[in-house]
C-alpha cells in the first residue's frame, strides 16, 4: 500500500517565530517541532498567551511539541523529585492542550544526568503510565523518545516502556545510530520499532549525535536504510529534521529530497526496494 509522504518539520532553533516560518516555508517544510523548556512552562498565566502569539506567527505550519527538561525525570528514586517532575509535565500538557496541541514528545531515563543509578524503573513506568492517561484526557498523544544512552537506548527496554505505559514513540534515528546496543550490542536500528511499528508516530531525522551535537548526513548512503525504515512504519508521518543550524538543516533537507526522488523513481519503474540491514 502506498502511504502518503510524511510531513517534514524543523525544530524551533531560531528565536523569532517569523524568521523560523520563513525558513521552513523556503525549505518546503510543513511543520515545526516546538521545544518547550521548563522555564516557558513555569511562567504561569502568561505562558498560554505568549505561546499562542508565537504559534499564530507560524501559520499555516503545523506545530507539535517537544519537552526538554534536563535533570527532571519521572523515574527518579526521590519521591519529592518525582512529584516535581509530574507537576511540571502535567502543567506542560495543560498548556499544550490549551493552545491546540495534539502531540507531545518527552524523555525518560537520564536526560541531563551522568548516570541512571538514582533512577527507579518501577517508578518510571508507573509515573509515565499516569502521565499518558492524564495527557489522553486532554486530547494529547504522548510519545517517548529513545535517547542515546539509558533505558530508552536499549530496544528491549524501549519496547517495554511503550507497552507497559501505553505511550507512543518518537524514533530518533540519530540516537539509535550511536546507542551502545547498536554500536556494540548486536542490535539494529530497526529493533527499536519491533514489535510495535504502529506505536511509532514521529521521527527525528539526522545522521548521528556526537559530542558536538546533531550531525547532518553527508550523503544519502548514510541515511537510506533508516529512511526506508521510517517510511515503512504505518503511522510515522511526521519527520523532524532535528538540526540546530541552518546549513546543517539545508544539507539534511537535500538528502531527504534525494531519497524521495529515489523512491518516486522506484515506484515509477515498478522496482521493489531491496532489504537493508539498519
Amino acid at each position: 500500500m502506498l502511504r502518503p509522504r510524511p510531513k517534514l518539520a524543523c525544530c524551533n532553533f531560531l528565536p523569532e517565530a517569523a524568521k523560523l516560518r520563513e525558513l521552513a516555508l523556503d525549505l518546503g517544510l510543513e511543520g515545526i517541532d516546538w521545544t518547550l523548556p521548563a522555564a516557558a512552562v513555569s511562567r504561569g498565566p502568561r505562558a498560554e498567551g505568549e505561546l499562542a502569539r508565537e504559534l499564530r506567527a507560524l501559520s499555516p505550519l503545523e506545530v507539535r511539541f517537544h519537552l526538554a527538561f534536563p535533570g527532571v525525570d519521572l523515574g527518579a528514586e526521590d519521591p519529592g523529585e518525582v512529584r516535581q517532575a509530574q507537576g511540571l509535565y502535567r502543567e506542560a500538557c495543560r498548556l499544550i492542550s490549551k493552545v491546540g496541541g495534539r502531540y507531545v514528545t518527552l524523555h525518560l531515563g537520564g536526560l541531563g544526568r551522568e548516570s541512571s543509578a538514582d533512577l527507579s524503573w518501577p517508578t518510571a513506568v508507573a509515573a509515565l503510565s499516569e502521565l499518558v492517561q492524564f495527557a489522553h484526557r486532554l486530547g494529547l498523544r504522548l510519545c517517548v523518545e529513545n535517547l542515546a544512552w539509558g533505558w530508552s537506548s536499549r530496544p528491549r527496554l524501549y519496547e517495554k516502556l511503550l507497552r507497559l505505559s501505553g505511550a507512543f514513540g518518537t524514533l530518533d534515528v540519530g540516537h539509535a545510530q550511536v546507542s551502545p546496543a547498536v554500536v556494540t550490542g548486536g542490535w539494529r536500528v530497526q529493533d527499536f520499532t519491533i514489535p510495535h511499528p504502529e506505536r511509532i508516530l514521529q521521527a527525528h531525522v539526522y545522521h548521528e549525535e556526537t559530542e558536538a551535537g546533531h550531525q547532518p548526513p553527508v550523503s544519502l548512503a548514510q541515511m537510506e536504510g533508516r529512511l526506508r525504515l521510517l517510511e515503512g512504519l504505518p503511522l510515522c508521518r511526521w519527520w523532524v529534521l532535528e538540526l540546530h543550524e541552518e546549513g546543517a538543516l539545508r544539507q539534511t533537507r537535500a538528502v531527504v529530497a534525494e531519497y524521495f526522488q529515489l523512491r518516486a523513481s522506484e515506484r515509477g519503474s515498478g522496482r521493489r526496494s531491496s532489504p537493508h540491514a539498519f
